[in-house]
């Protein structure tokens, strides 16, 4: 049987045995703190420094307008077929979390299930220029970019850009041929989320005095910290346990890192805009009751008539599930052009979770390559 050697040589004799006590003690000791520095280190770059996130899939920019720059992931080498629109969430973060990590990317996941024209909406953070922007000024964008990459499209809305996605449904039917909604509050009186209770027992007067003190915009960092509030633990201790126990995984490291990118690095949102949402989509549910007035027409939610994908999550509390696949109630799409999936997961991950990509999201893109 082979002994393995003391890790300092000359010291078997028991004689020396509290020296190398001492010798070992120091060593890791030396290795605990090197440690240690590797940690702070991480913090200091996720945490102080936020590196700003990047598209992990490549692409080319289109165009920019006020609102959101134009990207073009497309793989098909001509102009055949109905092209795939993504709108990401417009929620205080920046729209990569549509194409977050290679092999965690929900559009390289369509690429690579044969949706070949793709492309998505890159959503800008608002200025002041931009703080009295409301909802007509994206949707009227949206009509650009629709119109530009062939007139008739598959929109895959994702959280806030499903009703954004839906809204534009109802107002342009003829233009959308198809319409994915993954997280998408559509009946925002409906289920028990907490953006639906915030909405609900907080005055408008407190939305007014957030959008005031960020002189007109919501600061996207207001946002952060409310979404932090709804999990203090997580975000306090958790993740910093879990960084620590992990901070000699090269791979590991490399997700944390593109995550805390994209989570720390927040955009503003216009005031006006903001508060249009909370009252008239939130608070007093308008579209759902077919009362949403869009580009100066009341916007009826039975215009809706095309193949419909509804994506929720089991344990969503941002969204819950009745607030997405409620939509058929009010949506005039026949029922057997409907598809309703309920999978595992919160809301975030419904975009950037594995079990998302690697269920769910290539059973959609199946379906949308079979829409055109």
């Amino acid at each position: 049987m082979s002994i393995k050697p003391h890790p300092f040589a000359g010291i078997e004799s028991p004689f020396f045995w509290p020296v190398g006590m001492a010798l070992a003690m120091e060593k890791e000791t030396l290795e605990t703190a090197e440690k240690n520095l590797k940690f702070f280190k991480e913090v200091v770059k996720n945490d102080i420094v936020h590196p700003m996130p990047q598209w992990a899939s490549p692409n080319k920019i289109v165009y920019d307008l006020h609102t959101f720059t134009l990207r073009d992931f497309s793989t098909a080498k001509t102009s055949d077929g109905i092209p795939t629109l993504v709108l990401p969430p417009y929620a205080g973060h920046t729209s990569t979390i549509a194409d977050f990590h290679k092999k965690q990317s929900l559009i390289e996941t369509l690429a690579n299930n044969g949706v070949t024209r793709l492309f998505s909406t890159d959503w800008h953070s608002a200025t002041q220029e931009m703080k009295n922007y409301d909802i007509d000024h994206y949707l009227a964008e949206i009509h650009v970019a629709v119109s530009d990459i062939g007139g008739r499209v598959n929109l895959v809305g994702l959280c806030q850009g499903g009703w954004m996605a839906s809204l534009y449904a109802a107002r342009f039917p003829s233009q959308v041929a198809s319409l994915v909604c993954a997280g998408s509050p559509l009946d925002t009186q409906a289920g028990t989320g907490g953006l639906r209770e915030l909405a609900n027992d907080l005055p408008m007067s407190f939305y007014e005095n957030l959008v005031a003190a960020g002189g007109g915009l919501l600061k996207g960092q207001f946002m952060l910290e409310g979404f932090k509030s709804m999990h203090p633990e997580e975000h306090m201790v958790s993740k910093y346990v879990t960084l620590y126990e992990h901070i000699d995984d090269p791979t590991f490291l490399r997700r944390n890192e593109a995550f805390e990118r994209w989570y720390e690095n927040t955009v503003n949102l216009p005031g006006r805009w903001y508060l249009q949402v909370i009252q008239q989509l939130f608070k007093e549910n308008r579209f759902a009751k077919g009362e949403f007035v869009a580009l100066g027409r009341n916007v009826k939610p039975q215009a809706i008539t095309c193949p419909l994908y509804l994506l929720a999550g089991t344990a969503d509390d941002i969204t819950p599930p009745d607030q997405v696949f409620n939509a058929t109630s009010f949506f005039a799409t026949p029922a057997d052009q409907v598809v309703k999936e309920l999978t595992t997961g919160g809301h975030i991950g419904l975009f950037m979770g594995s079990h998302a990509l690697k269920e769910n999201w290539p059973k959609i893109a199946a379906w949308l390559v079979r829409q055109g």
